[in-house]
């Protein structure tokens, strides 16, 4: 069988809170340290993204990566598509790759949009000639034809991501890897792109797809792997390894495993904690997907570590695109009459008439003092993304991330 990607014990680590944070002494010191053995700092410092990962992907598959926050996907794309080197283990790539891994991979934001499409174009090693055979019906797929003599850095990121996918679709690569960028551009232009992407699978050409979006990775993959904590967990047909994934992401409480213990994803004193969250449908049963209709439901525990004086409890979500906090429930307070170091509390969310556009959603959850900014426990991206589906084709939307309730008239 002919392989268009081969992965052999692949493994990448990156040193922590080591470059560019001590002094020349310091530096020194430490290299003169790997020399003769692993220094402590060293130990403490490194984390493995990927961890010994072996899969091959054959000329022609549609290959889907799944797998929460965190669990090595866009390290290991950004392996296959050569940006990164890795740190044992090798890659072995059959055929000219193109990648689409953040808004505007590849663009240089000075030039305009047409001189962008030739410069991508030159990067992929296409001729002049064939990037101008394909010119009109890149910019034709992209939508942006009034804006393509102006500046990219003057692009909204939706201009920017449909702009950078019509180029990467259209010039022909024999493997084309894509991260969870379409989550920038609206719904229809995401069900052009991945009707798009169909077509290059019908096409003979191979795609690795990282998408949050379960439903995509389902319909157009002929087999996906799950990653968790830089490992393959499974491999084989994308209804089975979604089912897997979900069933270890709604699941897991928020603990030690879920990777709460980094600063990136869990601030605060820790006087109280969340111990777990987790969603659910109107019917009792955990989900992190649901349609535009669904009641979602929101239950946390926590525990009390220390003695407090008062606590308020707020969830927010974050946007698919630049991560920005888009909606919040204010400070809910919570009674603390009674309750004693040790003792768990419980409560509910729900959110009934949540108007949320289709998308990939972060939460945000926050524990503090209802009368200062005080933060106890602050969980930010920690849980598996909220997942709001696009069911129809009337169930679209152009921009923004939920509907307003309003009247009009004259």
């Amino acid at each position: 069988m002919q392989y268009a990607i081969e992965v052999e014990n692949l493994s990448k680590r990156f040193q922590l809170g080591v470059i560019g944070s001590a002094s020349l002494r310091e530096s020194l010191t430490f290299g003169a340290q790997r020399l003769f053995g692993k220094s402590k700092k060293e130990e403490e410092g490194e984390f493995w993204a990927l961890k010994d990962v072996n899969f091959n992907v054959s000329k022609g598959e549609v290959l889907g990566i799944v797998g929460r926050n965190g669990a090595g996907k866009s390290t290991l794309l950004k392996v296959l598509s050569k940006i990164t080197e890795p740190t044992d283990g090798r890659v072995i790539i059959e055929g000219r790759i193109s990648s689409l891994l953040e808004v505007g991979t590849g663009f240089h934001p000075e030039l305009t949009g047409r001189e962008n499409i030739f410069l991508n174009g030159s990067i992929l090693g296409m001729h002049r000639a064939e990037i101008k055979r394909k010119f009109d019906e890149i910019v034709a797929f992209s939508g942006v034809e009034k804006f393509i003599d102006t500046p990219v850095k003057r692009y909204s990121s939706g201009m920017y991501v449909r702009l950078a996918f019509a180029v990467a679709a259209h010039l022909e690569p024999e493997i084309l890897v894509i991260d969870e960028v379409l989550s920038v551009g609206d719904a229809e232009f995401q069900k052009k792109c991945l009707g798009k992407m169909g077509e290059i699978a019908v096409g003979g050409r191979t795609i690795v797809f990282v998408s949050h979006n379960l439903g995509a990775v389902n319909n157009l993959c002929s087999r996906a792997i799950y990653l968790n904590h830089g490992q393959v967990v499974q491999e084989g047909k994308p209804a089975e390894v979604i089912e897997q994934y979900l069933g270890d992401s709604l699941g897991i409480g928020v603990d030690e495993n879920t990777g709460v213990g980094d600063k990136k994803v869990r601030r605060g004193n820790g006087k109280i904690r969340f111990n777990k969250v987790e969603t659910f449908n109107k019917e009792g049963k955990l989900a992190n997907e649901f349609s535009r209709k669904e009641d979602i439901i929101v239950k946390c525990s926590c525990k009390l570590n220390e003695p407090i004086k008062e606590l308020a409890a707020t969830i927010a979500l974050r946007s698919g695109k630049n991560r920005e906090i888009i909606t919040t429930t204010g400070k809910n307070p919570i009674d603390m009459n009674g309750h004693r170091v040790g003792d768990e509390l419980e409560f509910t969310f729900t959110f009934n008439n949540h108007r949320l556009q289709p998308g990939i959603y972060g939460w945000y959850l926050w524990l503090g003092e209802q009368n200062t900014d005080i933060a106890f426990d602050i969980l930010d991206n920690a849980n598996a993304p909220l997942v709001i589906r696009h069911d129809s084709d009337a169930d679209k939307r152009s921009i923004g991330y939920f509907d307003m309730d309003y009247t009009f008239g004259r």
